[in-house]
């Protein structure tokens, strides 16, 4: 498992209210993706771009396509740029790839078996990893949960990240879902908007 699959599952398991957003968590997973390719030493951080190192093919298949899409000539990509690109319906994929392996389940919601699927984490090793990890409040995987709300109540400073790449990446992420909210806002200000004048004086 990989700390995006971590991430993903923790999301879940228990499902917080309010559930996470999907465009948060799909833009924590690629800063996710990004922390294990530097604790694999696939990619390193020079400022604020991802610099690819040798062409390694990580195990997991979506981390190795996470590796396959760096961008490897320079100038290389900014970090916020990647966690967009690679974010893009990211949190659709990791769960068609969780539900392939077996970490999640579908369940009917309701009784009547024309309720709407529900999924939820299977009761696996890796969910028990994944659990494990958040309570023992490991710093990289609890500063990306509180990036997209899932909040221990501690502050960024007592994460104790150490690496100041990973550090960086971390901020990046944090960033970038603060910027996915500051546009759901405006479009929410531009839709009341636009319906005000519709419905006139």
């Amino acid at each position: 498992m990989t700390t995006a699959k971590d991430l993903f599952i923790i999301t879940m398991d228990p499902r917080p209210e309010p559930p996470v957003g999907q465009g948060d968590l799909s833009l924590a997973l690629a800063g996710a993706e990004l922390v294990d390719l530097l604790g694999a030493g696939a990619v390193t951080v020079d400022g604020d771009r991802i610099v690819p190192g040798g062409p390694s093919a990580p195990d997991d298949p979506l981390l190795g396509d996470a590796a396959a899409q760096l961008t490897r000539q320079p100038p290389y990509e900014r970090i916020e740029d990647w966690l967009w690109r690679r974010g893009r319906d990211l949190s659709a994929a990791y769960q068609a790839g969780l539900e392939k392996d077996g970490e999640l389940t579908r369940k009917r919601s309701g009784r009547l078996s024309l309720g709407s699927d529900r999924v939820e984490p299977a009761d696996t090793a890796g969910r028990r990893r994944a659990a494990a990890r958040r309570d023992e409040r490991e710093p990289v995987l609890t500063a990306l949960a509180s990036a997209v709300g899932i909040d221990d109540g501690r502050s960024d400073d007592e994460a104790g990240l150490g690496d100041e790449a990973v550090t960086t990446v971390v901020a990046a992420v944090h960033d970038a879902v603060m910027e996915l909210e500051a546009v759901r806002q405006r479009r929410t200000i531009e839709n009341a908007s636009f319906a005000n004048l519709w419905r006139g004086p």
